[in-house]
């Protein structure tokens, strides 16, 4: 038996959504970056914002490699002769950032909701998953240690590509058809989503920080236009403090395909979800 038909579903991206990274995964690359270049170079929130407003910086770790090459190009280098072990980007990173036994400064990030604003999306029928260029172990550590949620749909970094590839949102939808409509349905094999009449006709949003979580809406609209996909922008905190900063960062977010941009995800209530759908 079909279980209620949904009004829509949520699915929320982790970092700068969920919780706040300015003082974690952002002051991790800052000084993984700084390290790896002898500390002549250390980039400001202002610097990460512009890379990552490139749309294919999502993974802090690439994004990390990336400033370093680039710097050591401005010193005349080419980055094709310039020594990087990417392993140990990742283990200086992760060090940082993660520490030991979550210790690091992952375990300073504040929350951006709470369990009970999910608690109310379920109540007005709306469902709701996340869809993360994080750890599995580290986007668990908010959502199970942080934020006591258990039976959660989860699709991290190491269950998809990294955005803007939209393997992950599909992944993530067709695990919530089969929670949410318990029904018959068929997987579309080149690109993994499910094909049925449930989720055709429930509109999807997707909810992310990036231009890169922008992106990644448009390419699931390019791949499977048969569903109702919007992309809603999520002011990350570190901007919020500078009217210009903040007008900068949503512009980008729009001029991306944002359909809308909120400065907090629980801004995104059910009544907001109705008038966006």
């Amino acid at each position: 038996m079909k279980k209620d038909k949904k009004v829509a579903i949520a699915v929320f991206d982790i970092d700068g959504v969920i919780r706040d990274v300015t003082n974690s995964y952002r002051r991790a690359l800052a000084d993984t970056v700084a390290h790896f270049t002898q500390n002549a170079y250390r980039p400001t929130m202002d610097d990460i914002d512009t890379l990552k407003s490139e749309g294919i910086w999502n993974n802090d770790w690439e994004a990390s490699q990336e400033f370093i090459y680039r710097y050591s190009e401005s010193q005349g280098q080419s980055r094709n002769s310039f020594n990087l072990d990417y392993q140990k980007i990742v283990d200086f990173f992760q060090e940082k950032y993660r520490g030991n036994n979550f210790d690091g400064y992952i375990a300073t990030e504040p929350l951006l909701l709470s369990k009970e604003y999910l608690a109310n999306l379920t109540q007005n029928n709306i469902a709701w998953g996340f869809f993360s260029g994080a750890t599995r172990a580290s986007a668990e550590y908010v959502l199970k240690t942080r934020l006591g949620l258990d039976q959660t749909i989860l699709v991290a970094m190491e269950d998809a590509p990294a955005k803007p590839d939209p393997k992950g949102l599909f992944n993530a939808i067709t695990q919530l058809d089969s929670k949410i409509f318990n029904s018959d349905y068929q997987t579309d094999s080149q690109i993994g989503i499910v094909s049925n009449q449930d989720v055709d006709h429930t509109p999807i949003i997707y909810v992310g920080d990036t231009v890169a979580d922008i992106y990644t809406v448009n390419k699931a609209r390019e791949q499977k236009p048969n569903l109702n996909w919007i992309a809603v922008g999520a002011l990350p905190p570190h901007v919020l403090t500078c009217s210009d900063k903040k007008q900068n960062y949503a512009n980008k977010l729009k001029s991306a395909g944002a359909k809308l941009v909120i400065d907090n995800i629980e801004q995104l209530d059910s009544k907001l979800i109705g008038q966006l759908i």
